[in-house]
């Protein structure tokens, strides 16, 4: 493509980008606006060299403003002399705090189709904001993740004017040392996974501040969680894979961060300040789930049952899927609840007897959740389970079904319970990804992007041990003496021991 806008959505293997081909740099017309997300507390110099390194982007300056968010610094910090023509400050919304409430701040004002993240302790080269933008005129359910190095921080009398003159010469080289630079743990990664497009988890390493995605892309997954102080921007990317975008890195977008990171610093403060806010709202961190007993903000399985039987059946059901050996499970119950009327009626003689016994039953557990219908998807919940009543879930059905979806990275498991129907496991990935390429039929786009499994009652149902039937025992070789001899002599042989005992 050599300009304009791609509206065609391939359907994307899992995260194997290959068949989109960008432009190369240079050499191609953008036509996408660009905002690009700077929140900021203090720091005014690294500032300026930041600014400084966008006023000399590739870019088209008008297709591009800089929105800095001013997170309650003291002084109030303000634009340098060398900053883009589109920038601006702005001063975060009053009623929070943090980076993550920071970015939204400047979301919720940004023009740009695309929204663009960037720290305010980065220099960014002058291609940086083109080579991930060009990826967004391919596709629009992409996030695109630039590369970064971490150097120490520059000398104070680095002048933002010097920086920007190096960067329009393409020698930032010579003011940022970069002979003792260090590779962040993202760019391994992604250099292991063949760019990401072999990764099971690409979210992971979307840590870095320098992303990029569409802004309805962004707006779609309600922003980032202002409650997540450590680890915003990974709780972010987890939910953007539970909605189906594709994540591309691109080492062309070169970046140095100025100052070592936080790990490098004080590694386990670091760590565990950041664990407890993804236990709750990553399911798929199960290393961080190891509390025995413990329920979670995000459940790992959602169990959706259809209300079709009477109560106890409806209860039993509802038991096996809490008491399974995957505890981490809200059940959600669908049945036309909201037609239950709040006025008078009768109680043993009104027609919604049953269903509203169950509500009550059911409405005060936390576990589980009434609904109409079906959600599109269980997002950010990582799988939805659903089956027929008649059929209650055994003590390790999910931890089964999961297993096999894991195995092959499928989308969908569809298990056939015969004259019962059928169960299936849901992925929310592939939901999502489904829902953006905008597939009428759901099942045909999983099997196109993630593959769809299929199995039987008995590999996931397995019968218990009481249950089973007692295999015939063998039949010994005869040995020429029968068992009641060898009973008869052993038991003369004891008496026999018993009654020198008394003798002697």
């Amino acid at each position: 493509m050599a300009g304009g806008v791609a509206t065609e959505r391939p359907p994307i293997r899992h995260n194997d980008y290959s068949p989109l081909d960008p432009p190369p740099l240079g050499d191609w017309d953008p036509s996408l606006s660009v905002s690009v997300i700077v929140p900021a507390y203090g720091g005014q110099h690294a500032l300026d060299l930041t600014l400084a390194s966008l006023a000399a982007q590739t870019y088209p300056g008008h297709l591009m403003e800089v929105i800095v968010v001013d997170d309650g610094s003291e002084p109030p910090l303000r634009l340098p002399e060398i900053a883009p023509g589109g920038a601006r400050i702005v001063s975060s919304a009053p009623d929070g705090w943090g980076i993550a409430h920071a970015l939204n701040t400047g979301a919720a004002v940004a023009e740009g189709r695309i929204i663009q993240r960037l720290d305010a302790d980065m220099v960014v080269w002058p291609e940086h904001i083109e080579a991930l933008a060009r990826w967004h005129h391919l596709s629009d359910y992409l996030v695109t993740i630039g590369g970064k190095r971490f150097v120490e921080e520059p000398p104070g009398d680095l002048s933002p004017e010097g920086l920007y003159e190096h960067a329009r010469a393409g020698s930032l080289g010579e003011v940022l040392d970069l002979s003792n630079a260090l590779a962040s743990s993202t760019e391994q990664t992604i250099s292991r996974t063949n760019g990401l497009r072999s990764s099971r988890n690409p979210y992971h390493v979307c840590t870095g501040p320098t992303v990029s995605m569409r802004r309805e892309t962004f707006h779609a997954v309600g922003g980032v969680d202002p409650g997540v102080l450590r680890g915003e921007d990974t709780e972010f990317a987890y939910r953007l894979a539970t909605h189906g975008v594709v994540f591309v890195p691109d080492m062309a977008a070169r970046a140095a961060h100025l100052g070592l990171p936080a790990q490098r610093l004080d590694r386990d403060r670091a760590v565990r300040a950041v664990a407890p806010y993804l236990a709750h709202r990553v399911p798929l961190r199960r290393d961080l789930r190891k509390d025995a007993g413990r329920r979670w903000l995000v459940p790992y399985v959602e169990v959706v049952l259809h209300v079709d039987a009477d109560e106890e059946r409806v209860r039993a059901a509802v038991g096996a899927a809490l008491e399974g050996s995957v505890s981490d499970v809200r059940v959600t119950l669908v049945a036309p609840w909201s037609r239950l009327s709040p006025g008078r009626h009768a109680v043993l003689g009104d027609p919604s007897f049953e269903l509203r016994l169950m509500r009550e039953h059911f409405a005060h557990d936390e576990r589980i959740r009434l609904a109409d219908e079906v959600a599109t998807t269980p997002g950010p919940t990582p799988f939805r389970y659903t089956g027929p009543v008649s059929v209650p879930l055994g003590r390790q059905t999910l931890e089964r079904m999961i297993a096999a979806v894991q195995e092959d990275r499928s989308g969908m498991l569809v298990v056939d319970l015969g004259e019962e129907g059928s169960a299936t496991l849901e992925r929310a990935e592939a939901l999502g990804r489904a829902r953006l390429l905008g597939a009428d039929d759901v099942v045909t786009s999983i099997k196109a992007t993630h593959g769809v499994r299929h199995g039987t009652r008995a590999e996931f149902w397995p019968v218990p041990r009481s249950q089973a039937p007692t295999p015939a025992k063998a039949v010994k070789p005869c040995t020429g003496q029968s068992a009641a001899s060898r009973a008869t002599r052993s038991l003369r042989s004891k008496l026999g021991a018993a009654l020198r005992e008394l003798r002697a």
